[in-house]
């Protein structure tokens, strides 16, 4: 029996109060990053959480086989930096071998993405999103805070992963008026020859992330600018529980998307679930309720997993998930309620 398995017993879907299936468990397996991202993590850094308290691999591994026992079927491993985690390689592996995954993504800054990526796909990684916010090496050092020189490394591994037999290839792209909103044309432009969607995501507030209204430009205004150079987006068919409006550019291999958290949210498909590195779940992205579930698979100073365990886990795990907003409270609420930077929560 593989690590993260116990005998299936019959599947529980994780329905909230407003009839949404969450099939989506997005974890994140370390707050390290190699990047400093301005809308990411704050200019003054984060304290990190201890290693005792965060989860091992293997806690990790079990927590995902009883999500996916009640019905979670794709897995995203996020950060910080998920390519820091020694383990990555081990865990996609172990993700895939869980009965009832049948996808298992990665999120990345992309830094050391074409060494890892040999590995991965081997593994049995079946996606990757790419986050890269500018490609101009002096507004990457500056969006960054690292060297403008690391921006040629990140391209290297887009350009592996589109080469690569992964089944989906996407670039996370936050627009930030006065910052990179000049780009956009040039971001579409990668998609006119590779199969790469593009996705442009509103600047949403995070704790210590200088978040403000001058520095937001919602997804119309960044539409207008790239139907001024491109023509008439056509509007793809999106499953419902996509976070993102998907165009096609007449011409063009690849597609682009809008992300627009804040000026138009998608909430009410929402399917996702987050895990912290710290064990916390959350419900929803921007909602200041976590609950810990490292405590209780600790608890009785034992790390095994019990049947009595579990279901202690899944019956907290379900209570959370009947409590969740039918969506968040807005661009003011977030600024107010949000307690974590997005480097504690997971990208």
């Amino acid at each position: 029996m593989a690590l993260g398995e116990i005998p299936v017993r019959q599947r529980a879907n994780l329905v909230d109060s407003f009839n949404r299936e969450h099939t989506y468990l997005r974890i994140s397996i370390t707050e390290r990053c190699n990047l400093r991202c301005q809308y990411c993590m704050p200019l003054e850094g984060v304290d990190l959480t201890s290693s005792p308290e965060l989860l091992t691999t293997k806690e990790i591994l079990q927590l995902a086989g009883i999500f996916a026992r009640q019905g979670v079927n794709k897995i995203r491993l996020t950060g910080g930096e998920p390519l820091i985690n020694k383990d990555i390689v081990y865990l996609v592996e172990k993700l895939k071998d869980i009965d009832g995954i049948k996808t298992v993504a990665l999120t990345t800054n992309g830094v050391t993405l074409a060494r890892h990526l040999p590995g991965l796909i081997n593994a049995g990684l079946d996606n990757v999103n790419i986050s890269l916010d500018t490609l101009v090496p002096e507004k990457f050092e500056f969006i960054g805070r690292r060297p403008a020189a690391t921006l040629s490394k990140v391209l290297k591994g887009i350009r592996a992963a589109i080469d690569s037999p992964l089944q989906s290839v996407k670039l996370n792209t936050v627009i930030m008026k006065g910052v990179n909103e000049d780009e956009l044309c040039d971001f579409v432009a990668l998609t006119t020859e590779d199969r790469i969607s593009v996705r442009f995501l509103e600047f949403m507030p995070f704790s210590g992330n200088a978040w403000s209204q001058r520095k937001f430009i919602p997804y119309q205004a960044q539409i207008e600018i790239i139907e001024k150079h491109f023509g008439r987006l056509q509007r793809d068919d999106d499953e419902r529980s996509s976070t993102s409006m998907n165009y096609s550019v007449d011409g063009h291999v690849g597609s682009i998307g809008f992300i627009s958290s804040m000026s138009r949210n998608f909430c009410g498909g929402c399917n996702r679930l987050r895990l912290t590195h710290d064990g916390n779940l959350k419900v929803c992205l921007f909602g200041k309720d976590e609950v810990s579930l490292r405590d209780i698979l600790r608890d009785e100073g034992s790390a095994s997993l019990s049947t009595k365990k579990e279901e202690e886990l899944v019956s907290v795990i379900g209570a959370a998930v009947r409590r969740k907003n039918f969506s968040h409270g807005g661009i003011e609420e977030i600024k107010r309620e949000m307690k974590r930077p997005m480097i504690l929560i997971g990208g």
